[in-house]
């Protein structure tokens, strides 16, 4: 009797088994159960959940910060066509994971974001010249595919990260050209700089020039007729004591001449 009622336990406990199964939901991820063809409940954010295989199911939705690395011909402004190596960093917004698999199923990424997004990078990159997405405006036209995909997909419950243009492919004259006309550019700036830094001399060279004169004008207003024979005097005097003097004499406007004995003692 107790092995009939032992094998009945273990039976049902089998069978129980069977259709029981458990969902684990990890942080990053949302849980949608669906029964029967329904959604039902509330979504899961994190966690376990019991469910019968045969007429439930428990599908998972990453809501962590994925990339997307693609290789897109863009076309530019010139007309050229420029292969790119592109990355799309975008997640689901977790409260909209519910309605994203409703609306679009596990599918999402390629249905709706890539999809948007090789449209917006081409959109985006016919607007600018080959020469800003190899150097000089590759920030700005980031930015610019990433503000308009937000625009488009946001409404559907993606966010967009970021977007990284992490290569471009360039013809190798077109790449030539462009260094040519940055050194160009670069050499403009230098000779500006040159000319800039001649002209604070100039006026340097000016400033100076007339610091000097003003101070002759000072002096020259010092100078009387009196205090020019006195100095005509005190220079005599050391002339005379000089042992290398021989012979002073003085000009004809000055009021006396002087003779000097030449002998050394």
């Amino acid at each position: 009797m107790k092995k009939v009622i032992f094998k009945k336990a273990s039976a049902f406990v089998m069978l129980a088994l069977l259709m029981t199964q458990c969902a684990i939901v990890r942080p990053g991820e949302v849980g949608i159960v669906q029964r029967l063809g329904v959604i039902r409940g509330a979504s899961i954010t994190q966690g376990t959940r019991w469910f019968n295989p045969f007429v439930s199911k428990v599908v998972k939705i990453n809501a962590r910060t994925v990339e997307s690395f693609n290789t897109l011909p863009l076309p530019t402004k010139e007309g050229l066509s420029v292969n790119t190596e592109i990355s799309l960093l975008y997640h689901v917004n977790p409260e909209s994971a519910k309605d994203v698999y409703t609306r679009f199923g596990t599918n999402y990424e390629e249905v709706v974001v890539l999809s948007n997004f090789r449209a917006t990078a081409r959109e985006v990159s016919a607007r600018y010249l080959a020469k800003d997405l190899y150097a000089t405006e590759r920030t700005k036209i980031e930015k610019a595919v990433a503000d308009e995909l937000s625009a488009h997909i946001a409404q559907y419950g993606f966010v967009v990260d970021a977007v990284l243009l992490k290569d471009i492919d360039l013809p190798p004259q077109l790449v030539q050209a462009i260094e040519n006309k940055v050194n160009a550019e670069q050499a403009v700036l230098q000779m500006e700089f040159v000319v800039e830094k001649q002209k604070k001399e100039a006026e340097r060279l000016v400033i100076e020039a007339e610091g000097i004169k003003k101070a002759q004008d000072i002096i020259n207003q010092s100078l009387t007729e009196k205090l020019l024979q006195y100095n005509n005097i005190q220079m005599l005097k050391s002339l005379v004591n000089s042992p290398n003097s021989k012979v002073i004499i003085t000009g004809s406007n000055q009021p006396s001449q002087l003779m000097v004995n030449t002998e050394k003692n």
